[in-house]
């Protein structure tokens, strides 16, 4: 490694200095997208973050139109392993569909001849008219109950699609954590994949599969209603005639009528139920936090003041729950109205017709079901609006969150980033790497950076410097900055935050996560175990526990070092992985890198005194007025002492908890 002794990182806050140009002509810095000059894609952060705070460039939803949110969320089932099932569904819908169309016809002319006998006082055709009838309403019957569960099982499809989808598109290499960094946009991605993703997958199935039922159906009765038109008969000065398509264009008048107000009082519904989605979510989050929290919570006997946060979230559900009720009260008017309404209308317009002789009494029932079948159609728009807003709200959401997900590489290409290689397995380098943090930039200035295979780097300073966000460019999961950072070129690298991530399920899956338990054997997990001194947690290893709760911080941290014996990476990156052990304990973890993994490249990042021991080489990162100097430096523990801990290491530890197990198959 090639550093000099003392190399000036010169930073500088925004307010006394502007952010180095650009070095490509079409990106910017990260300090202009921030301060809102990143174009488009950026949202102006000014005010909004804390002194000195870093807030990377947000990505703002510009909304669509619903077809083309449709079109864009669609296109990629053409691709996917479940188009199959879900176009047979849509297909045998379709079938069905087109069998109940038919039944509705033949039901509409058993309505004249059952009337016309009525009339007629002939109780044999009347019996006659009651078998067919039977016979049609359970053919209309059994197409009804095979629409119903083909229907159900199309929503479990899309549900099924597009969750996977989804969670394809979010857990992506980093995507997750840089979505949390992409503003407002990001928030609640639980509930877009979960909670969105369920009703706009319901909805969008009932409302398609009833969108094309009516239009099946007011393209037949349409038809047949106009050629009935032509025995409602007018009477005028002793003149009788017909108009062409009279019952027709008063259906379409009458529909149009309702939908103008529907649309007119009942457009508000969308934002208002995206809006109470949002606060939905929000509240949801707060009671998750507190019950995640409820430990510390009750430390500080801080109820009281949790309780006046998540009322003050429940306000706002409230407040957004109350303003729907009122539009939906207005809307009621509307649709309810237009129902009753269109009892009476298909009677009123075609009794000239009845009255002047032309239609008898089951002509104009046949009239009176053509209209209704035909105004039906044409008010599923009036009657389901409701509903229409609550999916055109959803669709909304789902589509933002896609978006947003979609867009992070153009958000990330906006800026100046930092470029992160694949070079030798044996290196890790730093090239003219800049970090934009939390209070300014931190610049390893004309320089380069080397750290070797089998060496161990302590970076230590003051909280705050970067350290931490120096590992997560080196994680690619902080690409904010410039130059380069050559990783080497094996992946068996291992990062260790302070709190190791544990997933749901039994101790020996979150030993051996992100791989299959299977891929170890029980005497591999019990060494691990007992080698970083749980032992007593042998028996454990099959308990179903939510660990991350159970377990101390410092029980969470061994496991940690417990994976790490198990997957024996070649390069390991520590931030703060030993803070929460005692003295003892950080020893004997940190042992590992003089026994069974001797070989591996260490980078650690720990503010705790003696660790500078277990180091071969240490970087002082120093805060002065003029800006931050890395220093570099040997551990400062003398040789003698170090040959003493691990003495007692030694002694501490029996023999056979040493042993190097053999990795499983």
């Amino acid at each position: 490694m090639s550093l000099s002794e003392n190399v000036d990182i010169e930073k500088s806050s925004a307010a006394e200095q502007a952010p180095p140009a650009p070095r490509r002509s079409r990106k910017v810095t990260a300090a202009a997208a921030a301060n809102g000059h990143a174009g488009a894609g950026s949202a102006d952060v000014s005010g909004s973050t804390l002194p000195g705070e870093y807030q990377p460039p947000a990505y703002e939803y510009r909304g669509k139109s619903a077809f083309a949110e449709c079109w864009a969320l669609l296109r990629p089932l053409w691709r996917s392993a479940f188009r199959g099932r879900i176009g047979l569904l849509a297909a045998g819908i379709i079938v069905l569909l087109v069998g109940n169309m038919i039944g509705q016809i033949k039901l509409n002319e058993w309505h004249g001849a059952f009337f016309d006998a009525l009339e007629q006082q002939n109780l044999g055709v009347f019996g006659n008219q009651l078998l067919i009838f039977l016979g049609i309403v359970g053919a209309l019957l059994a197409l009804v109950v095979g629409q119903t569960w083909m229907q159900e099982m199309l929503k479990v499809r899309l549900r099924q699609w597009m969750t996977h989808h989804l969670l394809d598109e979010w857990l992506v290499a980093g995507r997750a954590y840089r979505l949390g960094l992409a503003g407002q946009i990001g928030v609640n991605p639980d509930q877009r994949i979960e909670e969105d993703t369920r009703k706009l997958t319901e909805l969008s199935t009932t409302l398609g599969v009833g969108l094309l039922q009516a239009g099946m159906l007011l393209v037949t009765f349409i038809s047949i209603l106009w050629v009935l038109s032509d025995d409602v008969v007018f009477t005028y000065e002793g003149t009788s005639f017909s108009i062409p398509g009279y019952m027709v264009w008063c259906a379409l008048l009458y529909a149009f009528i309702g939908s103008f107000l529907t649309w007119r009082v009942g457009v508000p519904l969308i934002n208002l139920n995206a809006e109470r989605y949002a606060r939905e979510a929000d509240l949801r989050f707060a009671l998750v936090r507190v019950s995640e929290s409820a430990e510390s919570i009750a430390l500080f006997g801080g109820e009281p003041d949790e309780r006046r946060q998540l009322e003050g979230n429940l306000d706002r559900v409230i407040l957004s729950m109350r303003q729907l009720s009122g539009k939906l009260a207005r809307l009621t008017w509307i649709t309810s109205g237009y129902g009753w309404i269109a009892i009476v209308v298909p009677i009123v317009v075609a009794a000239p017709g009845y009255f002047s002789g032309g239609l008898t009494l089951g002509g104009l029932m046949m009239v009176v079901g053509a209209f209704n079948q035909v105004q039906a159609s044409l008010r599923w728009f009036v009657d389901h609006f409701p509903p229409i807003a609550d999916w055109r709200a959803t669709l909304q959401r789902v589509s933002a969150f896609k978006a947003a997900v979609a867009k992070l590489e153009e958000i990330d290409d906006s800026i100046e980033s930092i470029h992160v290689t694949r070079g030798s397995e044996e290196m890790l380098g730093f090239e003219d790497v800049s970090v934009l943090l939390s209070d300014g930039r931190v610049v390893i200035a004309e320089a380069t950076v080397e750290i070797r295979r089998g060496e161990r780097v302590l970076i230590v300073g003051e909280s705050g410097a970067g350290k931490s966000t120096l590992f997560r460019a080196v994680a690619g999961l902080w690409k904010w900055g410039s130059g380069t950072i050559r990783l080497p070129g094996t992946d068996k690298m291992m990062f260790m935050p302070q709190r190791p991530y544990l997933p749901l399920g039994t101790l020996r899956a979150a030993i051996s996560y992100p791989e299959s338990p299977d891929n170890f054997t029980t005497e591999q997990m019990e060494d691990v175990l007992k080698r970083v001194g749980l032992a007593d947690f042998v028996e454990a290893l099959d308990v179903q526990a939510r660990l991350d709760k159970s377990l101390s911080l410092g029980q969470q941290q061994l496991i940690g070092f417990a994976r790490l014996l198990l997957h024996e990476p070649s390069w390991v990156f520590l931030d703060e992985a030993t803070s929460a052990l005692d003295e003892v304990s950080q020893r004997r973890v940190m042992s590992i890198f003089d026994d069974e993994l001797s070989d591996a490249s260490v980078l650690s990042i720990g503010h705790r005194p003696g660790l500078e021991a277990f180091h071969t080489r240490t970087l002082h990162l120093v805060r002065t007025p003029d800006g931050a100097m890395l220093h570099q430096k040997h551990p400062q523990a003398p040789q003698e002492e170090s040959v003493e801990w691990r003495s007692a290491i030694l002694k501490e530890l029996p023999d056979f908890i040493w042993r190097r197990s053999e990795p499983a198959g």
